[in-house]
């Protein structure tokens, strides 16, 4: 299934609802679109998911369905579909703080956190020093403008909810995410070391996926956080992919245990952390 399935499915479904109401109304497609002023393709295209709707498109498609009362509710399903894919330059167009900024909420109310990653140390995870590397590179990569060092205080303030309230972390990494150099030796090897502090916590599960595991059962995958079970967030090359659909949060889920049984934890994590810092030099 591709990253971006789920919003697809999203506006199929909406679509097929919007089809519902125009039949309740006795209405062709081609009726609804000649009242509307639009191109008589417009409604097939809306009503297959084609194309997602404005909210004009849904005021006028309402109106002339005799059906306004829905569609305040129409309007909000369509704008959450919508939200569910932001590109990383919508997001980030007045600067970096903004993008930092907008999974405070989510964090918050999270009692249970799983984090997988292949790329990179999760965000909960990462020092100062690691974190500043990682947007002083998008900064200058997207051409944003510089609010690095309120961005990076934003990121380090979030990371409280490792110590506040009763809250589960479980992360597990492929053992390339360690050897990915991130801001130098020096910064490289600050960070490994917080991982092995950050192993010792007890609300904290830190799983290390070895190089030499069989992948032919799972391989590695895009990264990903499950928030309890109700929100899935995954990182994609040019946006932020949020998916709130039962069916995959579960299937992530289902991934994310998958993964944990093929990673190693206590010693021999260590062990992989250690040999990490020891080929920095």
């Amino acid at each position: 299934m591709s990253s971006s399935s789920s919003i697809q499915q999203a506006r199929e479904t909406l679509g097929k609802r919007l089809r519902e109401i125009r039949k309740d109304a006795g209405l062709t497609a081609r009726e609804l679109a000649s009242r509307a002023g639009w191109h008589e393709s417009k409604c097939s295209r809306i009503e297959n998911g084609r194309t997602p709707p404005s909210d004009d498109d849904l005021r006028v498609y309402t109106l002339h369905c005799a059906a306004a009362d829905q569609t305040a509710d129409l309007i909000a399903t369509a704008r959450n579909i919508e939200g569910a894919y932001v590109e990383w330059r919508r997001m980030e167009r007045s600067g970096l703080r903004r993008a930092q900024e907008s999974v405070i909420p989510l964090w918050e109310r999270t009692r249970h956190f799983r984090g997988y990653s292949s790329w990179l140390i999760p965000g909960p995870f990462q020092t100062p020093a690691y974190i500043r590397a990682l947007l002083r590179s998008i900064r200058d990569r997207r051409a944003l403008p510089d609010d690095l060092e309120a961005a990076v205080d934003v990121r380090v303030d979030k990371q409280r909810v490792l110590y506040e309230g009763a809250r589960r972390f479980a992360v597990v990494l492929e053992e390339s995410t360690l050897r990915h150099l991130i801001g130098g030796p020096e910064t490289m090897a600050g960070q490994l070391g917080h991982l092995l502090s950050l192993a010792t916590l007890p609300n904290v599960s830190l799983g290390v996926i070895p190089l030499s595991t069989d992948r032919t059962a799972l391989w590695p995958v895009e990264d990903f956080w499950v928030f309890d079970d109700s929100q899935v967030n995954v990182e994609l090359v040019s946006a932020f992919l949020t998916i709130t659909q039962p069916h995959e949060v579960n299937t992530y889920a289902r991934t994310f245990a998958a993964l944990a049984d093929s990673a190693v934890y206590g010693a021999p994590a260590r062990t992989l952390i250690t040999s990490a810092i020891d080929s920095l030099g």
